[in-house]
């Protein structure tokens, strides 16, 4: 009696596709005009199937269903990375609309439930998984205060004013209400249609341990200092990257990702030695022990660099965040779910992006489910995926959802 209407997610999917379209994607970054249409819309929906809805202090979307029976979470997040894919985020969001929807007609509107919620900025335009760390309590005040957009600087408490939300109280989830929380992703990788799969029942979120590598040296004349006494912090980023990619790959797990996202030389110039240089620098795992290795592995080329001069090498960690892993018993009724619609086309496989959900599962049993992204592309304009396994994707979801409900 529970069952997804994979036309109507579409529908939706396109509509929010159409509010702040970039190219073949969106631009809708965090408390922007567009962005704030779509959660209006998202609260209107949810009020037309009876959910007590509005949008909170810190723009979370927040949708109550009227059930007095057994109840579960689900959401994802609704804003964009600048000028980039149609489906991250949006996709979760109106699985679990969709899942609201479905129960509600199928079961009985005061019967079983979905709450359904748009995690306000999980993209990080102000900060880290501000909207689902404000829901748990674990985002103070003093966060908002200092936050501030990364791409304009625009204070969060500005945005907020802008947006017509000063003064909005904060909601706070009542973790006794749940029975567990559920979000839909894009992959944001080919694994999955790499192995010719149409869903993937996450076990697990990696963590991200976040650094920043500062090089210190001695500015010059690019021209007249000659290349034995150069202290060039350029040239000492760049050997670390390269003993980097000689060391990772030995102690790295099988599933281990790094990155060198940002790379600045001071003053830059082209006719001047750097005298100074950074580098930031990611690596992401789902095991303790391999995040704990690659650590070591990292300081030791950091020592290794600074002993061995001319330039001297500062290593600072930025944040670090903990795997978290997806209930078994969700895990098994996505399967389930699976089995059904999509048959000897499912896996089980590890997130290596965050999610909200990984800040959930900290306070209740969270589950996650995948469908493929085209080319494994996301946090881009050409992000993609097929409709007919967005349609499956939903199908898969809700009836995941009417088994939890059900148990």
């Amino acid at each position: 009696m529970i069952a997804a209407n994979p036309e109507r997610v579409l529908q939706d999917l396109y509509f929010l596709r159409s509010v702040g379209t970039y190219k073949t994607g969106v631009h809708r970054p965090t408390l922007s005009a567009d962005d704030m249409t779509t959660r209006r819309w998202l609260a209107e929906q949810l009020q037309a199937i009876g959910h007590d809805a509005h949008i909170d202090g810190v723009a979370n979307v927040v949708g109550l269903s009227p059930a007095v029976g057994r109840k579960l979470l689900s959401g994802s997040h609704i804003e964009s990375q600048n000028r980039a894919g149609w489906l991250d985020g949006a996709l979760g969001v109106i699985y679990a609309l969709e899942a609201a929807r479905a129960v509600a007609e199928g079961a009985g509107i005061r019967d079983i439930g979905v709450d359904v919620m748009a995690f306000a900025d999980e993209e990080g335009h102000f900060g880290s998984f501000f909207g689902s760390r404000s829901l748990t309590g674990n985002l103070t005040d003093e966060d908002i205060d200092t936050a501030h957009d990364r791409t304009h600087g625009t204070p969060m408490r500005e945005a907020l004013a802008a947006a017509g939300l000063a003064g909005v109280p904060r909601h706070r989830l009542d973790l006794e209400r749940y029975s567990g929380f559920l979000e839909a992703h894009i992959e944001q990788g080919d694994s999955l249609e790499a192995e010719g799969l149409s869903i993937g029942v996450v076990t697990s979120i990696v963590a991200i341990w976040q650094y920043r590598v500062t090089f210190e040296g001695v500015q010059n004349h690019a021209g007249t200092t000659r290349m034995p006494i150069r202290k060039d912090a350029g040239v000492a980023l760049r050997k670390l990257c390269t003993r980097i990619e000689e060391l990772f790959p030995e102690i790295a797990g099988p599933r281990s990702v790094w990155t060198v996202g940002r790379i600045t030389l001071d003053p830059g110039a082209p006719s001047i030695v750097p005298g100074g240089a950074e580098m930031l620098f990611q690596f992401r795992d789902a095991d303790p022990e391999t995040l704990l290795r690659l650590e070591a592995g990292l300081q030791q080329l950091v020592d290794e660099a600074n002993a061995n001069g001319p330039c001297t090498v500062t290593l600072e960690n930025l944040s670090k965040s903990t795997p978290a892993v997806m209930s078994p018993a969700i895990q098994d009724a996505l399967d389930a779910a699976a089995d059904k619609f999509a048959p000897g086309k499912h896996v089980r496989m590890p997130s290596g992006a965050g999610h909200d959900a990984q800040v959930i599962a900290q306070h209740m049993p969270a589950g996650m489910l995948f469908v493929p992204s085209v080319g494994g592309i996301s946090h881009h304009w050409t992000e993609d995926t097929s409709d007919e396994d967005i349609a499956r994707g939903a199908q898969v979801f809700v009836d995941g959802v009417a088994r939890l409900l059900q148990a």
